[in-house]
């Protein structure tokens, strides 16, 4: 959307990964559960940071939370320990309860010492809201649904309206799932950074496509109805470079600015 590639050019020059996806960084897989019937567009996401029990290797985490209200579960320790102990769940609102018990009953399942010899398990889930497209009220997602999308998990996987982001809009358009790579050398070595995007928000009419305003043509059909523009946008990034929590809450923090700049790609494509 407004990959207006000159001005991209400008931006950064860096390669993308082996697939251009979160899972070019070592390690990393995702795996999705897609729920469409005549009543469900929803469905989960599930992001798995590491081949390794990660409760008992923890890694360094951070969060950061532009601005919103979501109903995300684990970013207040992640913020106070900086550590993540689970993968982490996409889903839709009020399907964070159900993923939550499922990352729970997963960590109990294999480390025997959770809740006796060791504190509980911080579990992260994360959601937006998929109302407008998904009857969100049939409470559709399982803790199967769940295991479905651990079990499907792999380094290629599907992007566009499929797992979380099955029932997202994005610029009163179908939104869903995106992700990218890109490669950087540090001193002659070569890391990976990676972002996976659940997208849930903004206005047709800022919808541009190299150079061309279809947002505003489509606002103008008859067809189009315009919703309210009160949706959310979830970036993980994930690397293989050896930051600490204090580094990465600095590169959340910048995700925002990689929003604007697509804002920006799409406003100064018209």
């Amino acid at each position: 959307m407004g990959l207006n590639k000159p001005f991209l050019d400008q931006i950064s020059q860096t390669k993308p990964g082996k697939n251009n996806l979160i899972t070019d960084v070592p390690g990393v897989t995702v795996g999705h559960q897609t729920l469409v019937t005549d009543r469900l567009k929803t469905g989960v996401t599930a992001i798995i940071p590491t081949k390794n029990n990660v409760f008992e290797h923890k890694l360094a985490a951070a969060g950061y939370v532009i601005n919103g209200f979501g109903k995300s579960t684990g970013l207040v320790q992640v913020d106070e320990l900086g550590t993540l102990e689970t993968p982490i769940v996409l889903t839709n609102t009020l399907s964070v309860g159900v993923a939550y018990n499922y990352l729970v009953k997963k960590a109990l399942a294999e480390n025997s010492e959770i809740g006796l010899a060791t504190g509980t398990v911080n579990s992260m889930v994360m959601e937006c809201n998929d109302g407008a497209v998904n009857n969100i009220r049939n409470l559709g997602v399982t803790e199967d649904d769940v295991a479905q999308a651990f079990s499907s998990a792999g380094k290629i996987f599907a992007e566009g309206c499929v797992g979380g982001g099955t029932g997202m809009c994005c610029y009163d358009l179908k939104g869903g799932i995106g992700s990218a790579s890109r490669q950087i050398e540090i001193d002659g070595q070569t890391f990976t950074l990676g972002a996976l995007v659940m997208s849930n928000y903004g206005y047709v009419s800022d919808l541009d496509i190299y150079d061309h305003q279809l947002g505003n043509k489509i606002s103008q059909l008859s067809e189009y109805n315009k919703r309210d523009e009160d949706g959310s946008i979830i970036t993980v990034i994930a690397t293989d470079i050896p930051f600490d929590t204090r580094q990465l809450k600095r590169i959340a923090k910048r995700s925002s600015v990689g929003i604007l700049v697509l804002l920006l790609v799409m406003i100064l494509g018209r």
